[in-house]
């Protein structure tokens, strides 16, 4: 259930914000002392003195919700809006009512604060990749922007506006990890698979050939299918997940045209987040979301 009390309440939304920040104890943001008094309130938020370094503090001090004149409850809904339903920053500048450089910036500063996946597989692996269209801005060139719609055909580049995300599927633990790259080659596969509990660690890929290496590698074992072939599927040899996962990744980064390859690890860290909330319900969600900035 969508959590409209939050969003309808500011009073409630510095509850739940309070709640989550400061669930293991009060710590002065600055020094990090736990030896904070309560001392008044800043509006709803409550106020903290610390008795270490003598400065006060309030609820939002040091998260992405400082120094806002926007109401944390639309903040939070902008935030619960664009995970859950994938909205476009154009349409949550409507709802909240500002304009669309502050959306995108804090929008922006959201995604920044979230924090890299941790890849610790476990195996067997399935690894692939897509190419997905992000170029810079017209702004950011030293040329003439882009033409609409990067209709290169094929297997792209960083360079060609069309960087590689590689999709790794990890069978054991169920995780999915999607991480954007500047090449689709053999060292960029070896540092992604590096993070392993098993000495040799099976991998399921398709044809390309920058996975062949792995097959000389004791500490890999490769299977394989073939696609230019007509081969999808090899009992467990496959990478469908992958495949799945990819064209999930697409539909996220539809709604928001235009997305600047040096802007494209945030967009992705923020549809991880959102298929670890997928299945949470509202407030739930909510408070994974918010966490996962602090």
């Amino acid at each position: 259930m969508i959590p409209l009390d939050v969003f309808g309440s500011e009073s409630v939304a510095a509850d739940l914000l309070e709640q989550i920040r400061w669930r293991d104890g009060v710590t002065c943001p600055r020094c990090r002392s736990d030896r904070t008094v309560r001392n008044g309130s800043y509006r709803e938020f409550q106020r903290y003195l610390c008795k270490n370094c003598d400065r006060t503090f309030n609820d939002k001090t040091g998260t992405i919700f400082a120094h806002s004149k926007i109401a944390l409850r639309r903040w939070l809904f902008s935030i619960y809006a664009f995970l859950r339903f994938n909205t476009s920053l154009r349409q949550l500048q409507c709802e909240i009512e500002v304009t669309h450089k502050t959306m995108h910036r804090r929008i922006e500063r959201f995604a920044r604060a979230l924090d890299a996946p941790s890849l610790d597989l476990v195996g067997p692996v399935e690894i692939d990749e897509v190419y997905v269209n992000a170029g810079k801005k017209g702004r950011e060139r030293d040329q003439e922007s882009r033409s609409r719609g990067l209709s290169t055909r094929g297997r792209g580049s960083y360079a060609g506006d069309k960087p590689p995300v590689f999709i790794i599927a990890d069978r054991g633990t169920g995780q999915r990890y999607v991480i954007p790259a500047k090449a689709a080659d053999e060292s960029t596969i070896r540092l992604l698979l590096a993070d392993r509990n098993e000495e040799s660690l099976t991998v399921y890929t398709d044809g390309f050939r920058a996975y062949e290496p792995l097959e000389a590698d004791d500490a890999f074992d490769r299977e394989y299918v073939v696609h230019g072939d007509g081969e999808y599927a090899d009992d467990e040899v496959h990478v469908n997940t992958c495949e799945s996962h990819a064209s999930l990744t697409r539909r996220w980064l539809s709604p928001h045209r235009g997305v600047s390859k040096d802007k494209l690890t945030q967009y992705l860290r923020a549809f991880q987040l959102r298929r670890e909330l997928f299945r949470k319900p509202g407030r739930d969600a909510l408070k994974h979301a918010v966490r996962a900035t602090l």
